[in-house]
């Protein structure tokens, strides 16, 4: 009982931690309560035309094609007569969600929609429709509802395909832009019959938004430089052409409507997009109409380095590259709607073909709107901070603010223009940074709260080992150092502080947590402080250079495993070295081929960190050939084991019928892109088949055998089975290899435990897992379990980064559940590809199961002293995070954390799980039997 209750509290404690993360770093940067600012001059345009390539790469539009001609020869023609051009540059997330988002309000992703959701943004945000007067939208069903729910008025009119058009496996994707150019010209062929409608078209600032999902479709479905991909191109600047006659003729060739042609993010060469390589950042951006600069030609030096102008042959044009937030305030400035109000984007103002005076008053407008959420940040902090602890911003204080405002209008009445515009821009950085200096403002105070309770939680993990499974000398007249009622006082005395302080301030609820969560947890500790004083008095018989050798190992390793998130060539370092393990602890010379084997297993699997993760073509003979070799290891097995287990006949039919699945789930993957290739779909067999399998995972190994190497048989059997399915490659060879290993290790640990002379060792073929623990077998801990838990940890971490790097969201390959579903379904894909990560890691906990009980150790001791290497390392994390450099480095340092926390709780959460799996037995029939 004992047992559950420190669970429960160590899950608790996790979960705290972990979600601590998303109140330092995950918290909206979004603030409300401002008032619009427009620019306050006539602006060039009536309406703006925004039409978004999704997933279109800026190389792949821009790049000419051999024979001198372009791919998108209007947009091509636009580029070099009427038009300004140049490369808008997204953030890291790279997908659509965030990328719209800050096309359209001008902000970069608000990092709190990542716990909370995918398609919309869970906090309102105003943007550019919202500011029009009408804005009619059309295109994917996963966009175009998050911009209408928050606009007011209902005046954002969204016309959407159904979510099953978005298929991967679909003849022909382009076809969903063909809908939307459709759409769009029965919508202005009605308009001519339809006064009401027409009165509304006629009106200024109004927005069209074209959404074309079919290039982003197809360059899933066959990557960027296939010819779907690239024709797909073709086909939307034909579809763009055509508009753009449509919307002319409509208004009479007024002259008052201006176009905008971009991408919200890139793709990489291997059909994905997340993260922050060029090939995903870099997106077109083509505006021309009212408003807009003509072409112009290129003069003085060139401002750019990047030999993007030579290979593109654009280098006698002028190229102007933005930001991607830059672009919602270009298109509120041309058509004279107020700024997005949380828009932190800057105005382009090359893009701007109107007089010095209009770009000074947008530039100023965008000043003021900016300058708007710095002032509300900057009260509510001041609200809720002590006066004696307020810390102003410097470089911005209210009386710098007036400063800059009164000084820019003096600026513009004087007509010194280009001043008034460089004085906006140096405000609109001051104000950008003084919001990142109020947003982070608590950081610190939570952060040293945080590692306070970690400290606290660690260290009474490890007295709470030293108390229950070590041979410490006790004297029971000194185990408590302080008294117990005046650790009860300081505690309380602590606590009524903190709470105090936090009301005072009037902080969140979680503050409270984070901020009290350290009092009982150092309350334990002290109360515990007795053992110290045993392990001091056992030091003299400890074996101290033994002790220190342990921890200089543990230390370094634990240094590896941490490299190895950021290098998982690391990995390769660590399993080199672990291969070396018999030779040196002298085991070879006791087992030579276990030995061996080990050696082996941890070279072979050494190979897969040093394989790429991503950018891989799919190889559907590996994934068979991993099929075949899951085969021949089970059937070598049954072989060998002949001699030494007797095996019931109902549990060898059972795997032989394993077996004949895993050889059809190895051939089904082959079925599936043979398929897809010829644009046949998705077969329902295969689908059956592959959901079937999937289902019925962890339910098959729960009807064979409880003896030990039938029932861990069974497991890999039935979850190689999935793994098959879920793979597209060289990753499929991963399960067999990490089995082969784990199969070794369960073995050689054997031979260790004979080496070291422990007593009623018992035979692996005899262990039964469900059989009844006896208590008074089990043995206290030794200072090799400290090697067993650092193994099982880094076993842990080569399985999950073994064949790929879940924190990039650039290793995910929509390939791998292909045999599962093609429509596209970010929730079911992600469930499909996180279970894929998770079979790795069940056939290492089930090893470790087993090596507890082979090994005599009560569970309960060898996963304290895993808890405490995990909470080190998430403490190392802690402290990498950072909230400086790109935002790739900012997110990558955030994302390890995570990482490691959630692993912890996991791990807490998957023993339960493989406990369950190894030891319990479904009878679905009767029969005589002579053996579990």
């Amino acid at each position: 009982m004992r047992m559950i209750t420190f669970l429960l509290v160590g899950l608790i404690v996790h979960v705290v931690f972990f979600l601590s993360i998303f109140d330092i770093y995950f918290t909206s940067p979004l603030v409300h309560g401002m008032t619009p600012h427009a620019t306050p001059l006539a602006p060039p345009s009536s309406r703006l035309v925004l039409v978004v390539a999704d997933g279109l790469r800026a190389d792949s539009f821009f790049t000419l094609l051999p024979n001198g001609s372009s791919r998108a020869p209007y947009l091509r023609s636009v580029i070099e007569e009427k038009g300004t051009w140049g490369v808008s540059h997204t953030r890291v997330p790279t997908e659509s969600r965030p990328g719209h988002v800050a096309l359209i309000a001008g902000f970069y992703e608000d990092v709190s929609a990542v716990a909370k959701g995918w398609k919309e943004n869970p906090v309102e945000f105003d943007s550019v429709f919202n500011e029009t007067r009408h804005t009619w939208c059309w295109g994917s069903p996963d966009i175009l509802p998050m911009f209408a729910k928050g606009a007011s008025g209902g005046h954002v009119y969204t016309h959407t395909y159904p979510a099953e058009e978005e298929d991967f496996a679909s003849t022909d994707a382009s076809r969903l832009d063909t809908w939307v150019f459709t759409q769009v010209k029965s919508f202005f062929q009605s308009a001519k019959s339809n006064a009401s409608l027409r009165a509304n078209l006629l009106q200024d600032e109004n927005v069209f938004f074209l959404h074309l999902l079919g290039i982003d479709t197809n360059g899933h479905a066959h990557r960027p430089m296939s010819q779907e991909y690239l024709d797909n191109i073709g086909l939307v600047d034909t579809g763009v052409a055509e508009l753009v006659s449509m919307v002319e003729d409509f208004f009479g060739h007024d002259g008052r409507t201006a176009y905008v042609f971009t991408s919200d993010h890139g793709m990489t060469n291997w059909g994905s997009h997340g993260a922050g390589h060029p090939s995903e950042t870099l997106t077109p951006l083509v505006a021309w109409g009212a408003g807009v600069h003509n072409a112009r030609r290129a003069t003085g030096p060139k401002p750019y380095s990047d030999g993007f102008l030579q290979d593109w042959k654009l280098e006698h044009l002028q190229r102007v590259d933005v930001n991607q937030a830059d672009i919602a305030p270009l298109m509120a400035s041309l058509i004279g709607v107020p700024f997005p109000l949380n828009s932190v984007g800057i105005l382009p103002l090359l893009y701007l073909n109107n007089s010095e005076h209009f770009k000074a008053e947008s530039m100023y407008t965008n000043a003021i709107q900016v300058l708007e959420q710095y002032k509300i940040k900057m009260t509510q902090k001041k609200e809720t901070t002590l006066p004696f602890l307020f810390t102003p911003f410097e470089l911005l204080t209210e009386s710098k603010q007036s400063q800059f405002i009164n000084t820019a209008r003096i600026l513009i009445q004087l007509e010194k223009y280009e001043d008034a515009m460089a004085l906006c821009r140096t405000l609109i950085a001051r104000a950008l940074e003084g919001l990142a200096y109020y947003h982070t403002y608590d950081r610190f105070f939570l952060g040293c709260s945080v590692v306070l309770g970690f400290v606290g939680w660690t260290s009474y993990v490890v007295l709470v080992i030293l108390k229950t499974h070590a041979n410490l000398n006790r004297n029971p007249s000194v185990l408590q150092q302080i008294p117990s009622h005046a650790l009860v006082r300081l505690s309380l005395s602590v606590t009524v502080v903190i709470t105090v302080f936090l009301l005072i301030q009037r902080s969140p609820v979680t503050y409270y947590v984070y901020c009290l969560l350290p009092v009982p947890l150092w309350y334990s500790v002290l109360k515990e402080s007795g053992i110290l004083t045993d392990l001091f008095r056992s030091a003299p018989s400890l074996p101290l250079w033994k002790c220190f050798g342990y921890f200089v190992l543990v230390s370094f390793g634990i240094e590896l495993l941490v490299a190895s998130f950021f290098h998982r060539a690391m990995l390769t370092v660590g399993l080199a070295v672990l291969s070396l393990w018999p030779f040196l602890s002298g085991l070879f010379a006791k087992a030579k081929f276990r030995s061996l084997s080990w050696c082996l297993g941890c070279l072979c699997l050494a190979a897969f960190p040093l394989m790429p993760v991503v950018g891989r073509e799919p190889n559907v003979h590996l994934v068979t050939f991993a099929g075949v070799l899951s085969l021949f290891t089970s059937a070598c097995y049954l072989w060998s084991s002949r001699p030494r287990t007797t095996m019931h006949l109902s549990d060898r039919q059972q795997f032989v019928s394993q077996m004949l699945h895993v050889a059809v789930c190895a051939y089904v993957p082959s079925l599936t892109h043979s398929s897809l290739q010829q644009k046949q779909g998705l077969p329902l067999l295969n689908q059956v088949i592959s959901w079937s399998t999937l289902a019925s995972s962890m339910i098959v190994p729960l009807l064979s055998s409880t003896r030990l190497f039938q029932r861990l048989l069974s497991i890999f059997l039935s979850l190689t089975a999935t793994y098959l399915l879920l793979s597209t490659g060289s990753e499929a060879l991963f399960p067999p290899v990490l089995a082969w290993l784990m199969f070794v290790w369960i073995n050689i640990e054997q031979e260790a435990m004979l080496a070291q002379g422990v007593s009623g060792r018992q035979e692996l073929s005899t262990i039964d897992f469900s059989a009844n623990i006896d208590i008074t077998k089990l043995r206290q801990l030794k200072l090799d379990d400290i090697r067993r838990s650092y193994f099982f940890v880094f076993f842990i971490i080569t399985a999950f980064f073994g064949t790929g790097n879940i924190a990039s969201i650039n290793s995910f390959d929509p390939a791998s559940v292909y045999c599962f579903l093609t429509v596209f379904n970010p929730f079911l894909m992600g469930g499909l590809m996180m279970w894929k990560v998770v079979i790795p890691f069940i056939i290492v906990m089930c090893t470790f199961e087993t090596i507890q009980v082979a090994t005599q150790l009560s569970s309960r001791s060898l996963f304290l002293i895993v808890l405490v290497i995990s909470d080190l390392m998430a403490l190392h994390f802690f402290f990498l995070v950072q909230d400086y450099g790109s935002w790739l480095d900012i997110g990558t340092s955030i994302s390890h954390y995570v990482i490691v926390m959630s692993m912890t709780i996991f791990l807490m959460l998957l023993s339960v799980v493989t406990h369950i799996l190894t030891s319990q037995r479904l009878t679905l029939w009767r029969h005589k039997k002579h053996f579990p």
